[in-house]
């Protein structure tokens, strides 16, 4: 096997790698790597049953940790929380032996950029999903930690967020042990970095605000709720859920369910239709108009919004159908 890892670089395997798992010597063979994190290296390989997504870590504890989350997630009934998990084993190395488990590969696209050129309904759609996700992680005794659209994807149709790394989740009553300043509610002074279901429902809230600033921003002045309420208040697409995301930045919302119950009447809020109006032509080109051809030009306007009126109420139908089957699937 070719020497390409090293301790220093916890275990940094190059494209092209084979590697052969000490206990079950299943083969893979490494594609590229997806990414890094406080834990270990993820990597795209290839294997017996197709693409998979394989992480390297250098503490066996941590490994453990991560393996014993996913196997809570797949004993959720109904639900597939994270990636299934499809094995676990060690690597053999001269520079020791490292922990390595292999869990699905999901394609999809990371949260920031789905949100690009969506409608503010869509934001809030895939935040109930999300919620229903974490009541049951909560229920489950864990918390998240860690969470920011790096470590979710939308994948789908239908579209559906899953989560792809599980390296910060914490059991409830421990410290986080894992954050990224930017939706850790610590480095805004809105509170401890206690795991419990308020700090991942304050990152709901820092990602939602992520959507809208792509390439976030730093916290600014002595009064730091102040300054990300202005924030949410200069974005179109946080407006209809500018109070939720407020009850979730102060810790109002002591579990999942209540900001869930919230967010659904603030996406029935945000699809309802607003009229905007056609631009007033110039006095110059309605003097040109004739009768007859102001008569005709009324005629196509009124057909123009018929046509419109009934896209946007068949466009509700869906989106209404399709809420419904979200829910359903959350149930």
């Amino acid at each position: 096997m070719k020497n390409s890892y090293s301790k220093n670089q916890a275990c940094k395997l190059q494209s092209g790698t084979k590697i052969v798992g000490k206990w079950h010597s299943h083969p893979y063979q490494i594609i590229r790597p997806l990414g890094a994190g406080a834990t270990g290296s993820v990597y795209l390989a290839e294997s017996a049953q197709g693409r998979v997504a394989l992480k390297v870590g250098m503490d066996s504890m941590s490994i453990t940790s991560e393996v014993n989350v996913l196997k809570h997630f797949s004993k959720v009934q109904g639900q597939i929380l994270g990636p299934s998990l499809l094995d676990v084993d060690d690597l053999v190395t001269p520079e020791g032996t490292f922990p390595f488990y292999v869990m699905e590969y999901l394609k999809g696209t990371e949260l920031t950029e789905y949100m690009q050129n969506k409608g503010a309904e869509w934001l809030g759609i895939l935040m109930i999903q999300l919620l229903g996700d974490l009541d049951r992680l909560h229920t489950a005794g864990w918390v998240f930690g860690d969470l920011k659209p790096d470590n979710v994807l939308v994948v789908g149709p239908p579209a559906r967020i899953r989560w792809i790394d599980v390296g910060g989740t914490t059991l409830i009553g421990r410290s986080i042990k894992e954050y990224t300043e930017f939706y850790d509610r610590g480095y805004w002074a809105q509170g401890s970095r206690k795991a419990e279901p308020s700090y991942d429902l304050f990152a709901v809230a820092m990602m939602m605000i992520n959507c809208a600033y792509p390439r976030r921003f730093e916290k600014q002045g002595e009064k730091p709720l102040l300054f990300l309420k202005q924030r949410i208040e200069e974005k179109a697409l946080l407006l209809p859920y500018k109070d939720v995301i407020l009850k979730a930045l102060q810790g109002k919302y002591t579990d999942a369910v209540e900001m869930r119950k919230d967010m659904v009447k603030a996406v029935s809020k945000s699809t309802s239709y607003k009229h905007i109006p056609v631009k007033e032509k110039t006095k110059k080109n309605v003097q040109k108009q004739t009768k007859s051809s102001r008569k005709s030009n009324k005629l196509k306007k009124e057909k123009k919004s018929s046509y419109f009126i009934e896209i946007f109420l068949l466009s509700s139908f869906l989106l209404l159908a399709y809420i419904l089957y979200l829910f359903g699937q959350m149930m």
